[in-house]
């Protein structure tokens, strides 16, 4: 029998057909093994994409290199058919091994199922990522993946429309890259999903969005999940009514149909790559043979009559009966390909175990022989007890890094006053492997390359004779003209940026003289807008993407703090998105305008830098700052600083700020006062009106909270003044108990204080609409003025008597 005749493809062979049902063969029993070292306790959880085969095996035919893709934790078969996965990496990302080679996508820092792929080399520089089949690095929020799709579908627009780019040969090839979006068909009710289709059918970019529908969202059937339980249907009137309109292409397809989901990926990424129309694939009919994970049984909340028909239409039986049908193969040609890939799993996962543990054990040995001759040579009466530490560790089962460690560090504690040679060794090793496992475990939370941007040189801004005094807003825009002209890469985004230059005109007549493509508007949908930053600074752009309000950046926090702030860290140094995230606050009126959820920023987004300036000038410094390097940031322009003069300096577009040093904007004797943005101004006031009083005020703007002070100056300040005041406008127990935990924890302040160190802060709620509401509600020169007096009335009440 001759195989079928295909309706569209031309080009499906034999062995093409056969080593397709391999790789499906295999990855299905990846699955099956993950799910049963997972029961057997030698990996903690586990997530996969059984079920979801064949799909995945259609859309990897069509994914090119330079192409990128950005979807979640079901994708192992696409992984494994575009070559961009092994099935021993697989596991060993499932043992959490975190040897880089070993685990490329996360060197064992996410769990299982979390795909990508490395587009820098060991030293933090580029590869050419149009050679490469690229993924984006995968987190778990569901919806999450989608805001940076449009991100890397835009930067195709780019690449493609502006001819300035055409020498960025390493990211793009005019344009072509289509950006491969998945998602489950329950997280299609997710805000971020419909942002991201609406604004991918707005900018009318190569992004192809495939829904793997498989009817439930864990226990949760589509009916309660979806309108009309399908996703395709109700986003129907997306559809454009006719080439070269804009709008949406939308397929529907048979998860278990390998004919048809080849024929639709086929038309599908043609549609994308040659015309830059968004595209919607979804496919229907999918099964999940072991349920959601390895945390429940699908077998509670499925019917019988449920599972026996996700039985039938098992995708891996179905192409079995296709192949058949078709005359691709026989039957004992099937079970042969079926048994070579059962025993071919079976090896893999036993190299991956083997590789996994063999530095473990030789960790665990080591430690293992100092702890019996600590033992021996031991002549504490805590012997036995040091002898019980080392035979718990000896009967370890599958023992973890942790147990060595943990063994040492208690055996050290019962020996503290012996002077033997087997305790300095032990010491030595514990002190050793605590090295290596920081390397292993906590590096990489920013960029460790040559374009760090704690290692950009400071250039000072220079001021002439003839600088002039202009509007904050002004010096601003004089930096983005400055950045625009060097790097055609660089370009900005967000709402009202592009015609009217921003709300508050830092962009004024930037994009007449750059162009659309440079300078634009966006919608009001700020989670996208962080999202089509990271994308395009994924794929070597160097975007500024704005949030108009500081209040706002609460819809957009969640892809800063998963997706951005970690990248570097989930990838260890794999992936860098170089995003600077620009927004303005502080002082602003009304109580969804208050402008300092700083302590929120700060306990989100550890990863990127947060930047903020006092005025303009040093907002501009750290733009230039952060353009040179390869970190991403988050600078909070002081709202109310725009229409203030300062001095343009002469080297607009080349001064730089250092980050994490702090400046020093009155010297003083009495007292020190940390503070930042805004709040400099009311400090200084403060501080001018207590040095009428006879009192001398230190103040201190820290100009970067992430890093915070990394040479401790303050500290320095405080052995003067043995005196310290925190003052900050977010809520009480803030960013001013950060600021307090940084310099008198961390730089050890408390030694030199000869007074309690107090903090400055807002009120706990928010502050009320109107100048009454912001005196009342955050702190104003008086209250700083009444906390200082307040302060050295306790240490020298004659001198200073009570005020009230």
């Amino acid at each position: 029998m001759q195989p079928a005749e295909l309706t569209k493809i031309q080009t499906l062979t034999k062995e093409e057909v056969l080593n397709d049902y391999r790789i499906a063969f295999e990855s299905r029993q990846a699955s099956l093994t993950g799910r049963k070292e997972v029961f057997m306790g030698k990996a903690k959880f586990g997530i996969f994409g059984d079920g979801k085969e064949v799909a995945q095996l259609a859309m990897a035919k069509y994914f090119q290199p330079g192409d990128f893709r950005s979807g979640y934790y079901r994708d192992q078969t696409f992984m494994f058919a575009t070559g961009e996965l092994t099935v021993q990496q697989y596991f060993a990302q499932l043992y959490a091994h975190t040897d880089v080679e070993a685990e490329p996508a996360t060197a064992g820092r996410a769990m299982n199922g979390h795909f990508g792929t490395r587009s820098l080399d060991a030293d933090g520089n580029w590869k050419d990522l149009t050679k490469l089949k690229n993924s984006s690095s995968d987190i778990s929020p569901t919806g999450g993946q989608m805001p940076r799709l449009v991100g890397l579908a835009y930067a195709s627009k780019l690449y493609r429309q502006n001819p300035d780019l055409k020498g960025f040969d390493k990211f793009s090839v005019n344009g072509n890259e289509v950006a491969f979006g998945t998602i489950g068909n329950a997280s299609t009710s997710e805000g971020m999903f419909f942002e991201a289709i609406n604004a991918g059918g707005v900018l009318q970019i190569p992004m192809l969005v495939s829904v793997w529908d498989d009817g439930y969202g864990i226990s949760v059937p589509a009916h309660y999940q979806t309108t009309k339980g399908s996703i395709s249907e109700i986003l129907a009137g997306f559809q454009r009514e006719a080439k070269g309109e804009q709008g949406y292409e939308i397929f529907k397809v048979k998860g278990w149909d390998y004919q048809a989901l080849c024929e639709t990926y086929e038309k599908a990424v043609a549609v994308c790559r040659e015309e830059h129309v968004p595209v919607l694939v979804h496919v229907e009919e999918m099964t999940q043979p072991q349920g959601h994970s390895t945390s429940g049984s699908h077998e509670r909340y499925k019917s019988k009559e449920r599972l026996a028909w996700e039985e039938e239409f098992d995708c891996l039986k179905k192409m079995r009966e296709w192949i058949l049908e078709s005359g691709y193969a026989n039957a004992e040609a099937l079970d042969t390909i079926e048994s070579e890939a059962k025993e071919a799993v079976k090896q893999a996962r036993a190299a991956a175990w083997n590789a996994f543990t063999a530095g473990i054990k030789a960790d665990h040995d080591k430690c293992q022989e100092l702890l019996n001759k600590l033992v021996s040579e031991s002549q504490s009466e805590h012997a036995s007890k040091l002898a019980e530490i080392a035979e718990e560790l000896h009967k370890a089962v599958n023992p973890i890094r942790a147990d060595a460690v943990k063994a040492a560090r208690k055996a050290l504690r019962y020996v503290r006053n012996e002077k033997t040679a087997a305790k300095r060794d032990l010491k030595a090793w514990l002190e050793e492997a605590i090295g290596e496992n920081a390397e292993r475990f906590n590096s990489y939370l920013y960029s460790q390359s040559e374009e760090s941007a704690l290692l950009v040189p400071e250039v000072k801004p220079e001021f002439t004779e003839e600088s002039p005094q202009v509007d904050g807003r002004e010096v601003l825009q004089a930096c983005f003209d400055a950045a625009l002209a060097r790097n055609p890469a660089v370009f900005a985004f967000g709402e009202d940026v592009g015609k009217i230059g921003d709300v508050n005109q830092a962009f004024a007549g930037l994009q007449e003289k750059y162009g659309e493509l440079r300078v634009t508007d966006t919608g009001i949908r700020e989670c996208t807008i962080v999202g089509q930053g990271i994308g395009a600074a994924l794929r070597g752009l160097r975007p500024i993407a704005e949030i108009q309000y500081l209040d706002y950046l609460l819809y957009a926090i969640q892809i800063l703090s998963d997706d951005l702030a970690s990248l570097q860290y989930r990838t260890k140094g794999g992936q860098k998105a170089p995003l600077i995230v620009r927004t303005r606050g502080h002082r602003l009126e009304g109580i969804w305008h208050s402008g300092s959820p700083i302590g929120m920023i700060l306990n989100s987004i550890r990863g990127m830098h947060v930047l903020v300036p006092r005025n303009m000038t040093q907002a501009a410094g750290f733009y230039n700052t952060m353009l040179q390097s390869d970190d991403p940031a988050l600078i909070i322009e002081p709202l109310n600083g725009y229409r203030l003069k300062e001095t343009i300096p002469a080297n607009i577009g080349e001064f730089t700020v250092p980050l994490g040093v702090p400046q020093v904007l009155k010297a003083g004797t009495d007292i020190t006062i940390v503070t930042y943005g805004s709040m400099c101004r009311i400090v200084m006031d403060a501080a001018t009106q207590l040095e009428e009083f006879g009192i001398s005020c230190e103040v201190i703007d820290v100009q970067s909270l992430l890093p915070f002070d990394i040479h401790h100056s303050i500290v320095e300040s405080v052995k003067k003044t043995n005196r310290v005041i925190f003052a900050d406008e977010d809520v009480p127990g803030g960013a001013s108990a950060f600021m307090m935990q940084k310099v008198v924890e961390e730089q050890e302040a408390y030694r030199w204080l000869d007074s309690q160190p107090r903090t400055i802060a807002a009120h706990e709620h928010r502050p009320p609409y109107g100048s009454d509401g912001d005196y009342f509600s955050k702190p104003n020169a008086e209250d700083i003025f009444d906390t200082v007096y307040e302060m050295m009335h306790e240490a020298e009440p004659a001198r200073f008597p009570k005020v009230y």
